[in-house]
């Protein structure tokens, strides 16, 4: 076909089956060649015919007449405008655990590309496409609260016709943020008997779904369970206490996961620490001794003073949690009222979150340690206002780290409660796995 019959082709397809008045036609020339043509009723007869096959022809041509569709059975229908992607084009307040996919009715996806952007900057939503090619979905798990996503698609027909669909929608944001507390921080080498300990800032309704975002392991490979204290606390810790050079690593993927109605977690992060040499010092409240043990063997003998008799120190294994240079003791803070408040405490190591230390005494007697037992429940070590080095406290002080292991054993008090502290050592191992959400 010339360039000149594409033309007149072109004009055909462009005005067939529009009406127009009888006889006229777009210029004279033509109007005088159409009466020539068609005068008497066989010509109208044939001037439709005419008419019906150029608008075919430029059907064929243009793919389409005056919106007339030209459908051939053979061929499968191309699927632009068929992309279906859910949530649909400028959803807003878009659940975090709705649906979300891309399909096709027939035909396959080529590619589908998702993009989530927010407070973490823009990143890639990973997905898969099906097997059979007709429907995408991102990889298992909550979308982020108060995030914008969008999607671009791209499918093919059967006869490898493409076609392309973009769309975008925003989650909800967040009503109530969860975060975990939990310390030492990260890269810190710790004793032995370090238990993974995380407090959250408000109740969780789903523990499971919090369980399973928060991983703890360990290299060498040690089995690692989990058991919560309640709704907000959460520990994990070996059967046995860890071996010395043991890497443990704490993953955190709690951005984005439901922890009840309205309150999504916020953190994701990768906590890291190393298990120093193996210590673990016993105090016996009968003898007023603590007998100190590195990597099993007796390194030092310390002369104590624990707990009176009207507050004997709690047996049982201990952990130490903190370690301050000096602290203020005050006696109200742990119900003891005005009994003592004493601003320069030296060498202090929390063993409990109620209260317990193993810390540095300068206001005893000498006599009493190794001798008596004088204290409201904590355990002393001798030493001077101000501290030094080279007293019993100072000495075990600069060869503590958190994550030690204190045994109390022959105090009249009952053993210390498993939530209080790192006390979690004192439960059976079986009875520990049990507090799982996720048994």
């Amino acid at each position: 076909m010339t360039a000149h019959q594409q033309d007149r082709a072109g004009d055909r397809a462009e005005h067939c089956g529009a009406p127009r008045a009888r006889g006229r036609t777009p210029d004279r020339a033509g109007g005088r060649a159409a009466r020539h043509r068609t005068a008497g009723r066989p010509a109208r007869r044939l001037r439709a015919a005419l008419a019906a096959a150029a608008c075919v022809t430029g059907a064929a041509a243009l793919a389409g007449c005056a919106g007339s569709v030209v459908f051939d059975p053979g061929v499968p229908r191309a699927p632009e405008g068929t992309i279906s992607i859910v949530p649909h084009n400028g959803a807003h307040g878009v659940r975090t655990d709705g649906r979300f996919e891309v399909r096709v009715p027939e035909g396959r996806l080529e590619r589908v590309e998702a993009v989530r952007s927010g407070t973490g900057g823009r990143q890639r939503v990973t997905g898969r496409i099906s097997p059979d090619g007709m429907v995408w979905r991102p990889a298992p798990g909550p979308l982020r609260p108060g995030a914008h996503y969008t999607v671009k698609a791209v499918a093919l027909d059967g006869a490898g016709h493409r076609s392309t669909h973009r769309s975008a929608f925003t989650t909800a944001a967040p009503v109530h943020h969860l975060t975990a507390h939990f310390s030492p921080q990260s890269d810190a080498t710790v004793g032995t008997g370090l238990i993974v300990s995380m407090v959250f800032n408000r109740p969780v309704a789903d523990r499971a779904a919090v369980e399973r975002a928060v991983t703890v392991g360990a290299r060498p490979h040690v089995e690692v369970a989990a058991h919560w204290f309640g709704r907000r606390r959460l520990d994990f810790r070996p059967r046995y206490r860890w071996r010395p050079g043991t890497a443990i690593t704490v993953q955190l993927r709690l951005r984005g996961v439901k922890t009840g109605p309205d309150v999504y977690g916020t953190q994701r992060r990768t906590v890291r620490y190393r298990v120093g040499r193996d210590q673990v010092s016993t105090i016996d409240a009968a003898r007023h001794t603590m007998t100190v043990r590195t990597n099993g063997r007796v390194v030092a003998v310390l002369p104590v003073t624990a707990g009176d008799a009207e507050n004997p120190t709690y047996n049982g294994q201990m952990v130490i949690l903190e370690r301050h240079s000096v602290t203020r003791m005050d006696g109200g803070t742990v119900g003891f009222g005005g009994e003592y408040d004493i601003a320069d405490v030296p060498h202090a190591m929390r063993l409990t979150r109620s209260g317990t230390f193993l810390h540095g005494n300068y206001w005893a007697r000498p006599e009493v340690f190794g001798g008596l037992n004088t204290s409201h429940g904590c355990v002393g070590l001798k030493d001077v206002r101000g501290g030094a080095e080279d007293t019993p406290a100072g000495w075990f002080f600069a060869r503590s780290i958190v994550g030690d292991t204190v045994v109390v054993q022959n105090s009249p008090e009952r053993t210390v409660a498993p939530d209080n502290g790192l006390g979690g050592w004192n439960m059976p191992w079986e009875q520990w796995r049990a507090g799982s959400a996720l048994r």
